[in-house]
Parts: C-alpha cells; structure tokens; sequence
C-alpha cells in the first residue's frame, strides 16, 4: 500500500492496517479509565465517541475530559467523533452544535484525527479547511446501516469525499448478502488502485462483512475497528482477538 500518511509514529496505509478501539463511556471517570486501558494495552488509534458522553450538551465538559487526556494519550493517536443519530450514532444535534464541537476538539491540540459526517456538514469542505488549519487531521465519513450501494453509488461516495480534501475517507456500508461484501470490498480496491495516495477506510458491517475488518491490506482500506468494552457498530471483532487475526494474516 502507497497512501501513508504519519501521525505521531503510526503511518496510515503502510502494512496491516492500524486497529481502532472506541471509547463508548458516559462519564468522564470512566472515559478516563478506559482510555489509560487502552493506552496501557498499546493500541494503535483511540477513538473518543463524544456523542456517549453524558456531558455532551457542555463544550466546558467536552473541554475538561480533554485537558485529562492530553497526558494519558501523547503517544497514542486519537481520534475525536461525533456520531449523529443519523449516521448511526446515539444522539441527534443542530450542526452548529455539531460545529462548536468539533471546534473544541481542534482547539484542544490533543487531538490527532476528527471525524466529520460528510452528509451530515453544511458546508463541509468550508469546515474541513478550517479543522486542518487548526492542526487536526480529518477523517471525512458516510455510514448507511441498511444497505450497500450499487458498484458505481460506492465508487461515487468514495470520489466525492475524496474531493472534500479531507486527510482520510471513510465508508461503513451494511450488507444483506455475501454479493454486497464482494462488491464493497471490490470497490475499496478499485478507488485504492486509482488513488494510491489517499488513505482510504471502508468496512462491511454486521457478522457477514467480518471479513472486510481483517482484509484490509489486501484490499487497501487503512485502519479497522475493534471492539472494546462496548462495540460503537456492529460486527466489531473485540480487539484481542483481533490483533491476533492480524498479526497472523501479516505473517
């Protein structure tokens, strides 16, 4: 794989692809505790899923749990979402919500990556430029929890987050048969093989699309989630497990 984009001493698209464990907890405490738990057992990306936080309706409390962490992660990429209830996700806000928070987020200079919905933002390659700016990596992204798309609406979604200039691309389709997952992952391969340079994440969710979490060196998606002590999708594989799945695949 060619796209490799470092952030801290990660590269992006080099190898097997990084795992990601969501942070899912509702208090500060415990997002603290599971955070240095997931530091301690050395994985590679955090994601901090705010939209679980009690605090969510505080930019001051967004703010506190972030001045915490900032010590806890300095060696460890973090990556900041807000997960619309649209998209998936446990709440629903107005984007200027949305905005604030991701604002907070940048600010903060602790974190490494921020996802923005790219359906979900008004004015979204406005936002991303001023996110990166700031100093934060983006991670643009599109979830659709019912279906997979035909061949041709994959690669479009792909190409137009692409174009937004965001550092990273996400795709998480659902499958409702075996043909899906062949497509998604076909897909993911064609649009690596035409843009090399761009770090790239797709994933077939639910039990069915397992096979896209732990193939993505073979078919150029980036990084995958694992599960933590709460899955943020479904079809998560817990993160012990796999670690070993890859490690071993990169044998």
């Amino acid at each position: 794989m060619t796209n490799v984009l470092q952030i801290k001493n990660k590269k992006f698209g080099e190898g097997s692809p990084l795992i990601c464990v969501p942070v899912m907890a509702l208090t500060k405490d415990a997002i603290i505790e599971d955070t240095k738990q997931l530091v301690e057992d050395k994985v590679d990306i955090i994601e901090w899923r705010v939209d679980a936080f009690e605090g969510i309706h505080s930019l001051n409390a967004i703010r506190d749990v972030l001045i915490e962490l900032k010590t806890i992660v300095q060696d460890t990429v973090l990556l900041f979402t807000f997960r619309s209830q649209e998209q998936g996700g446990l709440i629903s806000l107005p984007y200027e919500k949305i905005y604030d928070i991701h604002q907070v987020a940048a600010e903060s200079k602790v974190v490494d990556l921020i996802d923005v919905e790219y359906f979900q933002s008004e004015n979204i390659d406005k936002e991303i430029r001023i996110l990166q700016k700031m100093g934060a990596k983006v991670v643009t992204s599109h979830h659709d929890f019912y279906e997979t798309p035909s061949e041709d609406v994959l690669f479009m979604l792909l190409e137009q987050m692409k174009h937004s200039h965001a550092d990273i691309v996400k795709l998480a389709v659902m499958p409702n048969n075996t043909d899906d997952v062949l497509r998604l992952l076909e897909e993911t391969s064609h649009f690596h093989k035409r843009y090399p340079n761009q770090p790239l994440i797709t994933m077939s969710m639910g039990k069915m699309g397992c096979v896209s979490r732990i193939s993505g060196e073979i078919f150029g998606s980036c990084v995958t989630f694992g599960a933590g002590k709460t899955a943020s999708a479904p079809g998560q594989i817990p993160y012990d497990d796999l670690r070993e799945i890859l490690a071993y695949m990169g044998d």
